[in-house]
């Protein structure tokens, strides 16, 4: 198994020279940071990655969004990141390890990917149906019901729209959802994800490029925007979009023209709604000067927010029996079922991940169980209640306090917040001075 480990500190990857250096089911590479990371990709073909989160140049959240879902991924952090680690879940990573971490838990949490993917390679796929199916939203709930009336009103007109939410949510499905409902539903559907492209070329895809504007254009190619003219394009991650950027995309709502990469010929005239997604927050990146205020305003025209689905319980055990009749029908697995504890543990467990969570954990579960019940053990799940998450919180500001043996600017440096925060943090979690 190829295993990349993306950390910046020698000691720790000189860890895993230690503990794993004589495994010889794993071949393991070694980078220092994210950026020799994306350039090793197509060298190493990694089965896994490794990766920490804090890093000079590229932080691992920025990274793991890069990756865009293409790669599994194990996330190791030692700076108290618990919300950014909760995060990286979000985005659809297969687990997270907080430093100091068991070198033995980590090599089992690595065979158990192994053996999920080993068993899907095994396993007989099963073609699947052409037929699309009629509903965009399977399950429902009355949370989910009110984001869809908005939307459907959104759709019956032609102004922009800003659907914000968590990852995870379905932002992308709500998108061709307003898109199928609207005037423009047989025309072309155009999606691209801001953070999951190279900064120096999201100019090129968006808007084209004329034969010889750089080194490697040897003939001209439509942008994105025009691929999409008539019809819908949809900015995922938007707040991703380089601030050098925003006053081209600013002009192509304002005017309804494109101007291609090294052309000096008149704009292009376009005809395109655009959708939006996010889930940062723009209002902090215009306040701060990272995001403009008036494209900004112009996108927002409509906001649909979707909630989580911890905000949508009705829907998480009809989604996961659908998702269960699903991969056991791919893969032949027979029929199968949850059990009432499994059940239990689905229901009570947070998914911080959302939809996309659910389905990679009822894939793992359906796929790794030998029996036809599929037991709460199975779901490698632990249910996570607020207070349990303040338990977490409260452990590791502990375990860094002792760390620094009370010294409460060092404590501040670490867990990057000011010593006030602090001294608040502790009164919330009654955490004596050390």
């Amino acid at each position: 198994m190829k295993i990349l480990i993306v950390e910046d500190d020698i000691n720790m990857r000189k860890s895993f020279e230690l503990a794993y250096g004589d495994c010889k089911d794993l071949e393991l590479f070694y980078v220092k940071s994210a950026i020799l990371a994306l350039k090793k990709l197509p060298e190493i073909s990694p089965d896994l990655i490794i990766t920490d989160i804090n890093m000079p140049g590229m932080d691992g959240i920025e990274f793991i969004k890069k990756l865009d879902n293409k790669y599994d991924i194990i996330v190791i952090t030692g700076n108290a990141t618990l919300d950014r680690a909760i995060q990286s879940i979000r985005l659809g990573v297969k687990d997270f390890l907080t430093k100091p971490f068991d070198m033995n838990m980590l090599y089992e949490l690595i065979k158990r990917i192994q053996a999920e993917n080993d068993k899907i390679k095994s396993m007989p796929k099963k073609t699947k149906s052409t037929k699309k199916a009629d509903q965009d939203f399977t399950q429902s709930s009355d949370a989910l019901e009110r984001a869809k009336s908005i939307a459907l009103k959104a759709a019956k007109t032609d102004v922009n729209v800003m659907i914000m939410g968590e990852s995870g949510v379905g932002k992308e499905v709500f998108a061709k959802f307003i898109h199928k409902n609207s005037a423009r539903a047989k025309e072309p559907f155009v999606a691209i994800n801001m953070a999951a492209i190279p900064e120096n070329l999201i100019e090129s895809e968006l808007f084209g490029f004329e034969k010889g504007a750089f080194t490697d254009a040897t003939s001209a190619k439509k942008g994105l925007f025009e691929l999409a003219n008539k019809g819908t394009i949809f900015l995922d991650e938007i707040g991703e979009m380089p601030l050098s950027l925003q006053p081209k995309l600013l002009r192509i709502l304002q005017e309804r023209e494109v101007f291609r990469l090294g052309s000096t010929a008149k704009p292009l005239k376009i005809d395109v709604r655009v959708l939006c997604a996010t889930n940062a927050d723009l209002e902090k990146l215009v306040a701060n000067g990272e995001f403009r205020d008036d494209l900004y305003y112009r996108l927002n025209t409509i906001p649909v927010i979707i909630p989580p689905l911890r905000e949508r319980k009705d829907e998480i055990l009809p989604l996961a029996n659908e998702t269960l009749k699903k991969v056991c029908d791919e893969y032949d697995l027979g029929e199968k079922k949850f059990s009432k504890q499994a059940q239990n543990e689905l229901l009570n467990y947070d998914f911080p991940g959302n939809i996309r969570e659910l389905i990679s954990i009822v894939q793992r579960a359906a796929i790794l169980s030998e029996e036809v019940e599929i037991s709460d053990k199975d779901l490698f799940i632990k249910s996570r209640k607020k207070q349990d998450l303040d338990e977490k919180k409260k452990e590791l500001f502990v375990q860094v306090i002792k760390s620094v043996e009370g010294n409460l600017k060092e404590a501040a440096a670490i867990l990057n917040l000011n010593v006030e925060e602090i001294k608040n943090q502790m009164k919330i979690y009654d955490i004596k001075e050390f």
